[in-house]
């Protein structure tokens, strides 16, 4: 039996939005891990892999493997029904006929039950072997989502060239050409100071000694004391402080380059792939010579990850 609850349905529409432009018909696989799904695409040129962990869910039962056989567009439809807030609950029981899906709202008392048959599908796992990429790329999924909407304006291929320079994503078309380059950036959290004014009351006092308006903690940050100090002069001093404030930076670029590398790929299947940014701030790209592309969004309820293999005659005609 299977039992499995989510928080939040609008996770589920994301990752079926994110794949069911390319597949039909998939098996769910059910087992204590979570559920995953891997599955080629419908004209057998890409590899999806699917994977929400165990603990995306809360709670998940899963007594033993089973596979869960689904038309992705009948899933879709249902889970439409759901608000992205709204409490879903999967279950299914060792008959496999059917999956049941519940829908709670977070503050009203509706319930939503739903039913989907089960398919039988013949569908063969296939082995992926662990790769060492010639160059790895870390970048902000919207920008790469933009990059290759604008491209596909001027033609079906992109070219995407890795170098000490940088990343580019080029496109040559009957209408022209044009090409984008990223150049690598920390990517990374980064201290940067602030300047701001805190004012500071002294009290000269004969019988004590006068203490400043702030403290510094072992780690440098600034912290004013609630109770302020009246100057004997009736004169406000004001000091500027240096705050070190972090900022975690979301639109850096980060390369990890062993030898440079140049692939060409189909634009189409790109577009396609973009579809799952809103489930994730990044994406990396990991590239190696005659390897498919590896194209992955991780996100807190597990990740995506797509398979696609260069164009090598297009490559060679450039």
């Amino acid at each position: 039996m299977l039992e499995a609850r989510m928080s939040e349905a609008g996770t589920l529409k994301k990752v079926l939005d994110a794949v069911r432009d390319l597949i039909s018909d998939a098996n769910w696989e059910c087992n204590e891990d979570g559920i995953s799904l891997q599955a080629m695409d419908n004209s057998h040129v890409a590899l999806v892999t699917v994977h929400l962990s165990q603990d995306a869910f809360e709670p998940y039962r899963c007594d033993r493997n089973m596979p869960l056989g689904i038309n992705l567009g009948s899933l879709t439809k249902v889970i439409k029904c759901a608000k992205d807030n709204d409490l879903v609950t999967l279950k299914a029981d060792d008959s496999g006929e059917s999956l049941g899906l519940t829908f709670e709202s977070s503050n009203t008392d509706r319930i939503g039950e739903y039913s989907i048959k089960l398919l039988d599908i013949d569908q063969e796992h296939l082995g992926i072997p662990v790769t060492q990429y010639d160059s790895v790329i870390s970048m902000p999924s919207s920008e790469f989502q933009r990059i290759c909407r604008d491209l596909s304006q001027l033609g079906e291929s992109i070219r995407i060239d890795a170098s000490k320079e940088g990343i580019r994503f080029s496109v040559e078309g009957d209408v022209g050409k044009a090409s984008v380059l990223l150049k690598q950036s920390s990517g990374a959290s980064i201290e940067r100071e602030e300047e701001s004014e805190e004012e500071e009351e002294e009290e000269e006092d004969e019988d004590e000694d006068v203490k400043p308006n702030v403290d510094e903690d072992e780690e440098g940050d600034v912290k004013p004391k609630d109770k302020k100090r009246k100057s004997s002069k009736g004169g406000n001093k004001t000091k500027k402080v240096k705050k070190a404030k972090k900022d975690v930076v979301e639109d850096g670029v980060s390369i990890s380059l062993q030898q440079q590398v140049s692939l060409t790929f189909s634009l189409k299947y790109l577009n396609n792939f973009t579809r799952s940014t809103p489930l994730s701030n990044r994406v990396t790209l990991s590239l190696s010579k005659d390897i498919p592309l590896l194209l992955e969004y991780e996100f807190a309820a597990g990740h995506i990850k797509y398979f696609l293999a260069p164009k090598i005659g297009d490559e060679d005609a450039e």
